[in-house]
């Protein structure tokens, strides 16, 4: 019996991207098929406000037709293909629309635009950052038994660790997690001498919120950095909350991570001053510890 439940068990229900299968299957669909996979293409916006009846009588084929073309790119029905239509034209479009005035790739042109972009979303920072608030949170970093830093995602796991290395040079035990079970793990292990530090840029990543709430419940100190107004910087106790721009090219990486990197670097720099013969000497200890290891002795990052 146990066998033949599991036997029966509904599969796990993937995420379909009805537009990629659209794009991949379209030349081997049968005609009256292909006539909808077009009409489908050509006509993205528009599909979610249309029945089957409609799209069928546009199309010029049966509504059986329109079913059978919505079961070929992943769906069970109509109704199921238009929310996953509007679901992926919802994050897709900007990938969709082709830019008229493209230019034509250039290597300088690009080293400009990414300085430029970094200038921009940094000076963007500087006039929304709360000095209290960041006061606050390098009085706590500072002060902590240890600090649990949670980044899920590209950029925030990459900034997660640049701050775990920021942090443990400075003799404060850290750890920077990316995996979502582990971090609620381990949010659960702190006390209230520890800090949990989360960053994202949305503020709204339901992993974030567990984890935060988990630690808040503990008594832990818990800090974000983050987007003004989400969530995540209502739940924690101290936020560093900003609303930066992206650029609207998608072709060029996010600038804002920059800016949260200026955010990881002047906290480091507000408890190594706080705390300045111990991090001078951790500082010293490291350097010396390298040069035994490779020998060398000239000239390398101070902060490093």
């Amino acid at each position: 019996m146990p066998q033949e439940k599991l036997n029966n068990t509904k599969p796990h229900q993937v995420a379909v991207d009805v537009i990629s299968n659209l794009n991949s299957q379209i030349d081997t669909l049968p005609t009256r098929e292909r006539k909808v996979a077009g009409y489908v293409q050509n006509n993205l916006e528009s599909i979610s406000s249309m029945t089957i009846a409609e799209l069928a009588r546009v199309c010029d084929v049966s509504t059986p037709t329109v079913v059978r073309f919505c079961r070929s790119v992943g769906c069970e029905g109509f109704r199921e293909f238009k929310i996953r239509l509007a679901q992926n034209l919802a994050v897709s479009l900007q990938y969709l629309v082709v830019d008229s005035h493209e230019t034509q790739r250039s290597d300088a042109g690009n080293i400009d635009q990414i300085i430029g972009a970094l200038s921009a979303t940094v000076n963007i920072m500087r006039k929304q950052v709360d000095h209290a608030a960041l006061s606050q949170a390098a009085d706590l970093l500072g002060q902590a038994r240890s600090v649990v830093i949670g980044g899920v995602g590209g950029g925030a796991s990459m900034l997660a660790e640049e701050a775990a290395n920021r942090l443990f040079r400075l003799g404060i035990p850290t750890i920077a997690v990316s995996d979502s079970y582990l971090l609620q793990m381990r949010a659960a292990t702190l006390h209230a001498s520890d800090v949990l530090l989360l960053i994202s840029a949305s503020g709204e990543a339901n992993e974030m919120l567990s984890a935060a709430e988990i630690a808040n419940g503990y008594g832990a100190s818990t800090l974000a950095i983050t987007r003004s107004g989400s969530r995540l910087s209502e739940v924690a106790q101290t936020a560093i909350a900003l609303d930066l721009p992206e650029d609207p090219d998608v072709h060029k990486p996010t600038a804002s991570r920059y800016a949260y990197l200026v955010i990881i670097d002047a906290l480091a720099m507000s408890v190594a001053q706080s705390q300045s013969s111990q991090t001078t000497e951790n500082l010293r200890r490291i350097r010396a510890s390298l040069t035994a290891f490779h020998g060398r002795t000239g000239p390398q990052p101070l902060g490093d």
